[in-house]
């Protein structure tokens, strides 16, 4: 049998991290076994469909790596691929199932189905349709189809027995028919409900394997119902564990807890192996335990017997621990380089030369844990940089040091690490003070904070010509009072009046 899996998302609002975990794992066990991964657009819903969230999804999958066989941008032999371009083939298959018994018509205007659910609020009854229509004589019925009145098609749900499925993960599921109510398969404005179109497509498309997450476990009994009810062969089912909030409830994933949108995790800077790693530790794990891992060896590794049906807790701190350890260790400078490029220049920052931007880059990455914090330390690309509260303090106690190593920044022969640091060295020993006394009003004049990269690091990568430049600057700064430590007009004023009153 040759797989074939698909992911159907609805392009609503911002693409999902869920959309990302399930298709990651339709993806690995597809190409695991050499099939095709196929995209289908779930838009029958049309007063929340959103062209750009459409677009948004491509991108995103684009970005993860997520490439499908088939899809709305790809085309294939299956297409189209957006339900909204498939209604004549729901119409026609849904009447098929009018034939057959499966479902039947509902002439129930919503005014009747409004009165209906109030009056089984009042009475505490279960929520659902009635059965009015269900009982019809198929005269009458088929008299009323034939004039044209509104209508719906429902499910004929059996009144007993079971419906029951295999799940690959759970093993055999049960359902009491009696609990599966007539709901709606194919609405009165021609648009099918998700149960119909899901069917009709997954059949028509070939999909083998249906990988979802675990909450429309209630949702397969009806499924189940219109295959048979159509007479064809069912699909593997296996419901994924659903992400959940790290919080003491483990309550399943929802965007007031947390960001669910994976544009924002890409816009922080999380990296999409990174992301796709983290993912594959959700409710899944290596044989041999580790839990970095690429794509390929997810593939090469993969079984649905090793993905675990207990909840996987959406860490946010984890997620961040993993980003780090790409940029740090997995990725190559280079490659950290050109991804941070964009942030960078998101922020306005600018360079000339290509290797300078890999000298900084090369000493942040064990500082920052995402591509958006490279941009933090802006002080690489900018000469006008301000000083935070600590930095003033240090220039201002510091003057005298950045003085002298002004002096002996210049008569440096050579401006390496080793020459920087001997050169250090022997000027603190000389001053007869500790190391700190010296650096930092040295690193607040270079960087503007208190907090950046090792002195001697720093001093290499920005160079002789920048450092005299900044400590320059710094002194100037310091002569004239540093520009945020001028009195306000206020303290002015109020300081002219305390002279008066002295004079007086």
């Amino acid at each position: 049998m040759s797989v074939v899996t698909r992911i159907a998302p609805s392009p609503t609002g911002d693409p999902h991290v869920g959309t990302a975990y399930i298709g990651l794992f339709n993806y690995v066990f597809t190409r695991k076994h050499g099939g095709k991964f196929i995209l289908r657009i779930e838009d029958t819903d049309r007063e929340r469909y959103s062209a750009e969230s459409e677009a948004r999804i491509f991108a995103a999958l684009t970005w993860l790596g997520l490439t499908p066989d088939e899809s709305p941008d790809q085309g294939g032999d299956n297409g189209p691929y957006r339900q909204s371009e498939r209604l004549d083939i729901y119409k026609q298959h849904a009447y098929e199932l009018v034939d057959k018994g499966t479902l039947y018509p509902c002439f129930c205007s919503e005014e009747r189905l409004a009165e209906m659910r109030a009056e089984q609020k009042r009475r505490k009854q279960p929520l659902g349709y009635d059965g009015r229509c269900r009982n019809l004589a198929p005269d009458e019925a088929k008299a009323r189809l034939d004039a044209g009145e509104p209508h719906a098609l429902r499910l004929k749900a059996p009144l007993t027995g079971e419906t029951n499925f295999k799940d690959e993960l759970r093993g055999l599921v049960r359902f009491a028919n009696a609990d599966i109510r007539d709901g709606v398969m194919l609405k009165s404005d021609g648009y099918p409900t998700y149960h119909l179109a899901n069917v009709i497509d997954d059949h028509l498309m070939g999909v083998t394997h249906v990988m979802r997450a675990e909450e429309w476990i209630t949702s397969t009994p009806i499924h189940i119902l219109l295959y048979e009810g159509f007479g064809w062969e069912i699909p593997h089912f296996a419901h994924l564990p659903l992400l959940r909030n790290p919080d003491e409830n483990k309550t399943k994933i929802s965007k007031r807890k947390l960001n669910t949108s994976l544009d924002a995790y890409r816009e922080q800077g999380i990296v999409a192996e990174a992301l796709l790693n983290f993912l594959g530790n959700m409710g899944w794990s290596m044989p041999d335990g580790r839990e970095f891992f690429g794509i390929e060896d997810m593939t090469e590794q993969f079984d649905l017997s090793r993905i675990s049906l207990g909840g996987p807790v959406f860490d946010l701190k984890k997620l961040r621990f993993f980003n780090a350890r790409y940029i740090r260790e997995l990725l190559s400078l280079e490659d950290v380089a050109e991804r941070a490029e964009p942030f960078l220049k998101s922020a306005g920052l600018t360079w000339d030369d290509e290797d300078y931007l890999l000298d900084v880059i090369d000493i942040l990455t064990p500082r920052v844990e995402t591509l958006a914090e490279f941009a933090e330390h802006d002080y690489f690309f900018r000469e006008d940089f301000g000083y935070d509260a600590k930095a003033r303090k240090n220039l201002a106690a510091g003057q005298k040091y950045l003085e002298d190593l002004e002096r002996e920044f210049a008569r440096l022969d050579s401006f390496d690490e080793d020459s920087v640091d001997d050169m250090l060295r022997d000027y603190v020993q000389s001053q007869s003070v500790g190391m700190g006394k010296v650096l930092q009003p040295l690193r607040a004049a270079l960087t503007g904070v208190s907090n950046s990269p090792g002195i001697n690091e720093l001093v290499s990568v920005l160079g002789r010509e920048r450092v005299l430049r900044r400590i320059g600057r710094a002194l100037t700064a310091i002569t004239a009072g540093l520009p945020d430590d001028k009195p306000s007009a206020e303290e002015n004023s109020a300081n002219k009046g305390d002279k008066s009153s002295e004079a007086a």
